[in-house]
């Protein structure tokens, strides 16, 4: 039953994705950033990193990376691997560490009705739009949701990369990734949906199930797959 209120129905696999949202030092940004691009290498050796990210509008001195599991065992695996990687241990993580304040982490899985996806070009924008949800999970706001995400998609303004809802962090929040050109192009389209019909009237039905929302824009890093 706490399950059931935690996610609701989910994709019929095991595969989760581990989200990591670091708070760096504001004056080690530069240095953080350089560090990844260097030695990040190391670490994408163990696991799939789906992308990774910095923070330029809605948040500060803020880094955001997913990570890709077949299941918790492969995760634990991983995670073993990595603390006896004495290379990755010496070049990243101890040089790393001084550089952080904060770190979060949470598991989510995409919702059952959102397959991961790529941007069609190289050199957009990311946005990245996080809902706090009321409980019940996608069995019970996944229609609403869903018909909402697609009256934004079919505006043809921007790309929808994945839609996540959490299993372990703060139960009921949804991450959405889209992929916009340029924040010039977000902004535009953005405007047009806000006077479509069908998107207001979807959107309307949608904040039924919402207690709170708020986005960043970012940008990939040199080491991210999605670019």
């Amino acid at each position: 039953v706490l399950s059931f209120l935690a996610t609701g129905p989910r994709q019929n696999d095991s595969i989760f994705y581990e989200i990591r949202i670091y708070d760096i030092k504001p004056s080690k940004m530069k240095e953080f950033v350089e560090l990844v691009n260097k030695y990040f290498y190391l670490r994408k050796a163990h696991s799939e990193l789906v992308g990774f990210w910095s923070a330029e509008l809605g948040a500060m001195n803020k880094v955001v990376h997913i990570w890709k599991y077949d299941n918790f065992a492969h995760r634990t695996s991983v995670r073993h691997a990595l603390a006896n990687d004495k290379e990755w241990q010496g070049k990243f993580i101890s040089p790393a560490l001084p550089l952080i304040e904060k770190q979060h982490n949470e598991v989510a899985y995409l919702v059952p009705w959102c397959q991961l996806g790529k941007p069609p070009k190289e050199g957009g924008v990311y946005e990245w739009v996080t809902f706090q949800m009321k409980p019940g999970g996608p069995a019970l706001w996944g229609e609403a949701f869903q018909a909402a995400i697609n009256a934004h998609i079919n505006t043809g303004y921007t790309k929808l990369i994945g839609v996540f809802h959490t299993e372990y962090g703060l139960l009921n929040t949804v991450h959405v990734i889209w992929w916009n050109e340029s924040p010039d192009h977000r902004a535009a389209g953005r405007h047009s949906a806000h006077e479509d019909a069908r998107v207001v009237a979807a959107v309307r039905d949608s904040v039924r199930f919402l207690d709170s929302q708020q986005n960043m824009l970012l940008i990939p890093l040199q080491c991210s797959p999605l670019k």
